[in-house]
């Protein structure tokens, strides 16, 4: 089990900015895809971006494209996602997964999971 912790969450204007990270201690990290999801409430987890193993790839749902950047530094075994022009619905618990083959966008196919870390876009 990779063990994974997501930091960088909190409360933002509607426009604003965050940026969150997700951490491994794993030291085969480098070899691991890596996806953001979210959970706004009441709702279903739903895909965000993913990149895979090198950072030459990546993938952004609709809501998030042009908007969130998810980028990765494997000697510091973290992926980040920058997000930018935050709209309240945005608001969400945000999670970090791994799997080690290519990136998916359904949740399904992770098994390595972080607890999560809150954003809300305040109007």
């Amino acid at each position: 089990q990779v063990q994974l912790v997501e930091s960088g969450g909190g409360v933002v204007e509607a426009g604003g900015s965050l940026g969150l990270s997700c951490e491994s201690s794993e030291s085969t990290f480098s070899r691991y895809a890596v996806a953001w999801f979210r959970q706004p409430p009441g709702k279903e987890r739903e895909f965000v971006a993913a990149i895979n193993w090198s950072g030459a790839s990546n993938d952004y749902s609709d809501s998030a494209k042009g908007r969130f950047s998810i980028s990765r530094d494997n000697g510091k075994k973290k992926v980040y996602l920058q997000m930018n022009s935050l709209k309240p619905e945005d608001t969400a618990v945000y999670y970090c997964a791994a799997r080690k083959a290519p990136p998916r966008r359904d949740s399904s196919f992770y098994d390595n999971w972080g607890r999560g870390t809150q954003v809300t876009v305040s109007s």
